[in-house]
């Protein structure tokens, strides 16, 4: 039998955990014991005095997940989510680590904005938050942020981006892709033409004619992601593509990867799910940048992250006040939240593929992300960033049961398979029974 220490005043040792049958990436069961911030032991018939015992029985082990788009909305506009809701979303979805856009007010372009967001995540304490910074000055476009001094600062930025805008201004892509290189940093595009889209408000097709409504056609974020993979591949920089919505742009990366150039993606799982008919509701639930696209889109796309062309699931978890959705199709802003629902989303779509799962969800991008202690499979050793889910449980998504501060989810009464159970953040759980723990 193991002896742990479970701690009981100020600076004691964080308590262990020992989770008892559970299925490591839906293998036979097996225990798990926590401690120390990591995987202490793995085997059958685990004991540990003082450890507190987690029923694992009929559950399934991942390792924490990770995501590369999140939007966090502090600082500026708390009334729609905080460092703290978000990671208390994220949590509860199953998440260890976010990565947290740049479009704040004042937005995410220095050291000292990064360094604060980094700062509110430590202290919430749920998940690691690490802040993407801007590529360009407030987001304008115009000329590049201090992408060296945010590099250097505590949060030790390694992914920029503008997203939201396009760095739609070739020269200044190229030196943004030319700057990062140094540190072998990371540019994220939000690839969207603007000049193609101005004025749009779906996806250009046979709907928005039905409708009336002006379209975002697909070519306007195939055009940038293909002018970027060739800027990519002649810097020989890392470049990775935002929300990618389009079959036409997953032939682009396709044809990218086999010349070898540096360039990964992600697919939101909305984009996995729905389609544009939703617009045909005119709920401005359903109105999103880049816009949900056609049935054959939604088809490519999940072919495309089965095959590896698509490289992982990023929630783009974007919440918005009410007065910012609950309006007008045409003055609604886009975004949907996702930190809560993806792992089902996913497990609806791809089934019970957990190690694939694992691998889009997890291992990738914290890879790309630089977050060595995060992505690793439980094992003796591995730091303990995990979540427990059932796959057995089915659960009908209530906008009011959400730990975001923002209501607007693209699921609301739809029931979906699976249910974080626990997560644990270097063995300190975050998440215990479906509940958050503070």
């Amino acid at each position: 039998m193991t002896d742990v220490t479970t701690g009981g005043g100020p600076g004691a040792a964080t308590p262990a955990y020992l989770i008892r049958g559970v299925r490591v990436l839906g293998a036979e069961p097996t225990d798990l014991l926590l401690a120390g911030g990591v995987v202490a032991e793995a085997g059958h018939g685990l004991a540990a005095r003082g450890a507190r015992v987690v029923d694992g029985d009929g559950l399934v082990a991942l390792p924490g997940l990770v995501d590369l788009h999140t939007h966090l909305r502090e600082p500026g506009r708390e009334d729609a989510e905080t460092v703290e809701s978000g990671s208390r979303a994220a949590a509860l979805g199953g998440y260890t680590a976010v990565c947290a856009m740049a479009n704040t007010s004042p937005v995410a372009d220095t050291a000292g904005v990064v360094e604060q967001v980094w700062r509110l995540g430590r202290e919430a304490g749920l998940v690691d938050v690490q802040p993407i910074g801007a590529v360009t000055v407030g987001l304008a476009g115009e000329r590049l942020a201090e992408l060296g001094a945010m590099a250097e600062s505590a949060a030790r930025v390694r992914i920029f981006s503008d997203d939201g805008h396009c760095v739609a201004d070739p020269r200044l892509m190229r030196r943004a892709l030319e700057y990062v290189k140094a540190f072998d940093g990371v540019i994220a595009q939000h690839a969207e033409e603007p000049r193609l889209t101005e004025g749009a408000q779906m996806h250009e097709g046979e709907v928005s004619t039905r409708l009336g409504l002006t379209g975002w056609p697909a070519v306007a974020e195939e055009a940038i992601i293909a002018r970027d993979v060739l800027l990519a591949e002649h810097v020989g920089s890392r470049l990775h593509v935002c929300h990618l919505s389009t079959a036409g742009s997953v032939e682009v990366l396709r044809h990218a990867k086999k010349r070898g150039v540096r360039v990964t993606a992600e697919v939101t799982p909305h984009h996995l799910l729905l389609t544009d008919e939703r617009a045909a509701s005119y709920d401005p639930v359903f109105k999103v940048n880049p816009p949900l696209r056609t049935a054959a889109d939604v088809t490519a796309l999940r072919a495309a992250l089965v095959e590896g062309i698509i490289d992982i699931v990023a929630t783009d978890h974007a919440p918005h006040a009410l007065e910012d959705k609950e309006c007008e199709w045409a003055y609604a802003r886009p975004g949907m939240l996702g930190l809560e629902t993806a792992l089902s989303v996913l497990l609806d779509v791809l089934g019970e593929r957990w190690d694939l799962i694992a691998e889009r969800m997890s291992r990738t991008p914290a890879r790309i992300a630089g977050l060595a202690e995060h992505g690793r499979n439980p094992a003796p050793g591995v730091p303990a960033n995990l979540t427990l889910v059932d796959p057995a449980a089915r659960r009908t998504i209530d906008p009011g049961e959400q730990a975001s501060r923002s209501r607007n989810t693209p699921y609301a009464g739809l029931t979906l398979p699976g249910r974080i159970v626990a997560t644990f953040l270097r063995g300190e759980p975050t998440v215990l029974d479906g509940k958050a723990v503070r």
